[in-house]
């Protein structure tokens, strides 16, 4: 058997094991299914996908359907209630930038104590944008000097977390091109 036809045998495993978990209600199937049909340009068969994985709690699919109400996309109309309502749900889930995309909404709209809460919540989930966003805060007196080095720490923490030599081999593999997501 070539190598090829073998890894085609393995990519049908693969797809096969990915169907299954779709059939079984797993939200992260769900979720993956509904990223590839958007990938597609089958908009409405991913949100149907990403709808199901809501449902179940699924924290990235309540992010995605938020940009879909956000962006209005083929087959959904804008909708800033909805899309309000899937980031929060999403930022529940610890969705770091859904976090950060609620503070920017509270900064939008003049609340600045609740864009800075957001915002502490987003640096400690590991999400860089609101470092930044928070530094601005702190020079603008939005955030003490202890608020900021509180949220710096727990940045730092949860980005060491997610520190692993497979990830950052798969990084220099996406960077050099030799893999693409």
């Amino acid at each position: 058997m070539s190598i090829l036809s073998e890894a085609l045998k393995t990519r049908a495993e693969i797809d096969k094991n990915k169907l299954k978990r779709v059939a079984a209600s797993d939200p992260v199937a769900l979720n993956n299914m509904g990223a590839r049909h958007y990938l597609e340009g089958d908009y409405g068969t991913a949100f149907e996908y990403l709808t199901k994985a809501a449902e179940l709690d699924n924290a990235e699919a309540h992010y995605q359907l938020s940009r879909f109400y956000r962006e209005g996309v083929v087959g959904v109309e804008k909708d800033e209630r909805k899309r309000l309502y899937h980031l929060e749900e999403a930022a529940i889930g610890g969705h770091a930038k859904a976090r950060f995309q609620l503070a920017c909404y509270e900064w939008i709209h003049g609340r600045f104590d609740r864009e800075v809460k957001h915002l502490i919540i987003a640096a400690r989930l590991g999400c860089d944008y609101s470092i930044e966003n928070l530094r601005t805060s702190y020079v603008d007196g939005l955030v003490s000097k202890e608020e900021f080095a509180t949220a710096l720490r727990a940045h730092q923490a949860a980005v060491d977390a997610t520190k692993s030599p497979l990830r950052e081999a798969a990084a220099k593999a996406e960077a050099a091109g030799e893999i693409r997501w």
